[in-house]
């Protein structure tokens, strides 16, 4: 295979003339083949170099899931400009503060709330030219700017070490194993990193990539039987929710055309996992655990998983090691905090703008992730540092919690946090989304068997939306302040 870059925009064109009629993308019962979406970005590029996009500049993008979401972002790389997506659902604070970090020329979206730049759709955009003809070249010099909010809420980006560009001979995403004129189903906002980069990523290989407009339990596998998927991506947060399916329900769909099974995003609980993987049988449930800024990547088979129940798998790229308080790495065994660098001799990663990393010596940074390895260099995440709960001196982790409440069959999704306690410090309390009638006594004696008793959550909230996002995201800061305010 030879080793020649070219920019995204020139891979699409590749595909666009080799295989014109080949679908691209697909979302809500609309499909752009990769000639449409070739022509259909080359005059989206146009309309937004009408409104002064050039290059170098990140383009706020603010779509729900949709063909045109995917197009608009080869638009802005055929200009050299980045795509920086955010969620459609934000509010105006939030969304204003993210475009004054990006210095946005303007946003893509179809918000109600006015911000301080011009607010354009994609039917805006088109019907600013209809030439669809090819532009001049451009490599993006930064190939993506998600944001994150962190636990604190505040907003930074995290521009993309890798510029616009892809191996021009690639018909495969390494390791990820996503090919030319596979199926590729991905149900979950593209706002997200993941969901982003593995689009952005498939199309640039020549799949057939498979939006969902929203996360649906059953609708997701009847996707999969019907286009006979066979490259899934999902969040935990999903898988519990297609678990909790009835049975019956499950049965009906033929999902054997699965030969791959990508999670990643959020903690899995164990007894979840182990029933996808032996669901997918004989496809190959994998894991992949990293930060948006990619320093290091840890990747497990869900076959190599069954014998190292609860890891995330070994080291694959970049370095990585557990720090206890006084700094000096752990051995085997003993949770501390992660910190992460790049190998030797490779190029940043990434670069934050409105946040600096939390580093140590020698470039190794932290996402503020907890864990322990064993003696065979296998990981194990036990929770965030920001997140953990210490109740009477002990310390408490909300994802452990959260997987023994989410084996209830009732519990859809829940978060656990900490309110202020004056006896022990903390105290317990989970939030909780439930189909049915579930008491607080029910959840206590789910847990009963499950957790030691200081670990047991002391309060119960029902609430009636998903408390969870579909990429398996919760701010539990944010959701801890607005109940110690309430009181």
């Amino acid at each position: 295979m030879t080793d020649e870059m070219i920019s995204f925009g020139a891979k699409l064109a590749l595909h666009a003339a080799r295989r014109p009629d080949a679908p691209a993308v697909t979302c809500g019962g609309e499909t752009l083949t990769y000639g449409q979406l070739h022509r259909l970005s080359n005059r989206l590029a146009r309309g937004l170099a009408a409104r002064g996009v050039k290059f170098g500049d990140l383009v706020t993008v603010g779509l729900p899931n949709s063909v045109g979401f995917v197009a608009v972002c080869y638009g802005i790389w055929k200009l050299g400009a980045t795509p920086q997506p955010v969620s459609f659902r934000l509010p105006k604070g939030e969304l204003q503060a993210i475009i004054e970090l990006a210095k946005a020329p303007l946003v893509i979206a179809e918000f109600t709330h006015e911000v301080d730049r011009p607010v354009l759709s994609v039917a805006d955009l088109l019907a600013l030219s209809d030439d669809d003809s090819d532009l001049p070249d451009q490599i993006p010099p930064i190939s993506k700017a998600p944001t994150s909010g962190g636990s604190t809420g505040r907003p930074k980006l995290i521009l993309a070490g890798q510029p616009g560009l892809s191996l021009k001979a690639a018909t495969e995403v390494p390791f990820y194993g996503i090919r030319t004129g596979q199926t590729v189903l991905l149900p979950a906002p593209l706002y997200h990193n993941a969901p982003f980069t593995l689009t952005m990523s498939a199309t640039q290989a020549g799949a057939h990539v498979v939006l969902t407009p929203r996360f649906d339990p059953e609708g997701t596998l009847a996707e999969i039987a019907a286009r006979k998927v066979e490259w899934l991506y999902l969040v935990p947060t999903m898988m519990n929710r297609i678990w909790h399916l009835p049975e019956d329900v499950r049965g009906r769909y033929d999902i054997s055309s699965v030969h791959t099974l990508w999670h990643m995003a959020a903690p899995c609980p164990p007894w979840l996992k182990e029933a996808f993987i032996h669901w997918i049988a004989p496809g190959e449930v994998m894991e992949l655990y990293a930060g948006t800024e990619a320093q290091a990547i840890s990747i497990i088979s869900g076959s190599e998983w069954l014998t190292h129940r609860g890891s995330v798998g070994r080291v694959a790229v970049g370095e990585m090691k557990v720090v206890g308080e006084d700094g000096a790495e752990l051995p085997p065994g003993e949770v501390g905090e992660i910190y992460m660098r790049r190998a030797p001799g490779v190029a940043e990663t990434y670069r934050y703008l409105g946040a600096d990393a939390r580093t140590i010596s020698d470039g190794w940074e932290s996402l503020g992730d907890l864990g322990s390895f064993d003696v065979e260099g296998y990981l194990y995440l036990a929770d965030r540092r920001t997140d953990m709960i210490l109740v009477g001196g002990s310390n408490v982790y909300p994802a452990e919690i959260e997987a023994a409440l989410e084996e209830h069959p009732a519990v859809q999704s829940c978060a656990v946090i900490g309110l202020p306690d004056d006896d022990l410090g903390a105290r317990i309390h989970a939030i909780v989304n439930v189909q049915g009638e579930v008491t607080p006594e029910d959840l206590k004696a789910h847990l009963a068997d499950r957790l030691v008793t200081y670990k047991r959550p002391k309060s119960f909230e029902f609430v009636d939306q998903p408390v969870r996002d579909d990429a398996g995201k919760v701010r539990r800061t944010a959701l801890r302040d607005a109940r110690i305010k309430a009181g």
